[in-house]
């Protein structure tokens, strides 16, 4: 039995579909997963399967456990907020899962792409991402249920980081230290992949998808990654919108910090932006819309003297250049 031939009889398993032909139409876009949008008596699913070897260049191999993972990451989510995620319906073979299909909602990443800008939104994006960590944070129940160290470390710490800092010895230092803080800092459950490509658009805010990442962590490191994407989007049309969003967005998660300082967060994140910015110049997974070597010379250049000097993340935004004179 082929796996889509498991997929399509463990949603009959659960109930999702009926004996006649079951269609797996797949969606494009994901690097990390095959996904089907499956017709069914009760309306659109979405179906998602994690692959082990991930649709990049380079190799890179991720347990596909961490379909498992983010199961537990949608549900925790949404116990915090039932707006914030799609409902997931059943657990599937191949640690696979289905959700509900939400018609209507766009991806943010193509309005962004589109010059749809909205400052609320990028705000109300902070605001999810600080109440999930705001809920989980210390807690003892939820540092149990999400042991994903290595998960994270094959996902986001190597490729990211330590992949940068192998072929950059000026670098290395700062990069490996920043890795070891990184995968030592357990404050609170962590999303691992808010990115403008994995939240919709919805009449009653943003909805988060694509939790295969989630660990409980360093909170910082959510707030970095979705503002490194804002930051290169903003050099990549040269926009200003996109700063402005980008500082909307800490603003927002910043009010929302109530487990630990705010000053400390703030500056973790501003290391970790800036290490993530030149991960998506230098890394496994660079940004493939940033294909003109001045956009690349522009996140580098000012990627690698934040590494070298690192500020607090609302201070970097404030600062961020789109260009250079």
């Amino acid at each position: 039995m082929t796996a889509e031939a498991d997929i399509v009889e463990g949603l009959r398993a659960a109930g999702l579909v009926g004996e006649g032909n079951v269609v797996l139409e797949p969606l494009t876009g994901g690097v990390s997963c095959d996904v089907w949008k499956v017709e069914t008596p009760s309306g659109p699913i979405v179906v998602k399967r994690p692959l082990p070897q991930l649709r990049v260049a380079a190799e890179w191999l991720a347990p596909v456990e961490r379909g498992t993972s983010e199961v537990r990451w949608l549900k925790r989510a949404r116990g915090v907020d039932l707006r914030i995620v799609p409902e997931v319906l059943a657990e599937l073979p191949g640690h696979a899962f289905a959700m509900r299909f939400l018609p209507g909602c766009p991806v943010w990443k193509d309005e962004l792409m589109a010059g749809r800008v909205d400052h609320g939104f990028a705000a109300q994006v902070g605001q999810g991402i600080a109440a999930v960590h705001a809920a989980t944070a210390h807690n003892e129940s939820d540092r149990a249920d999400f042991p994903n160290d290595e998960m994270f470390r094959a996902l986001r710490v190597d490729p990211f980081l330590l992949h940068v800092a192998r072929q950059d010895s000026e670098l290395a230092p700062a990069l490996t230290a920043l890795a070891d803080d990184l995968s030592s800092c357990r404050i609170a459950l962590v999303h691992g992949d808010v990115s403008p490509k994995n939240i919709l658009v919805s009449a009653g805010g943003p909805v988060f998808l694509d939790a295969e990442c989630a660990v409980y962590g360093d909170p910082a490191f959510d707030l970095a990654f979705c503002t490194t994407h804002l930051l290169l989007k903003a050099v990549w049309s040269d926009d200003r919108r996109l700063d402005e969003s980008a500082a909307a967005l800490v603003a927002a998660y910043c009010g929302g910090i109530d487990w630990e300082d705010a000053n400390d967060l703030l500056l973790r994140a501003g290391k970790l932006t800036a290490a993530l910015l030149l991960a998506r110049v230098e890394g496994k997974s660079p940004a493939p819309y940033l294909t003109d070597p001045e956009h690349r010379r522009i996140v580098r250049d000012q990627a690698r003297g934040l590494i070298i000097a690192p500020s607090p993340v609302d201070a970097l935004v404030a600062n961020w250049k789109r260009k250079f004179a």
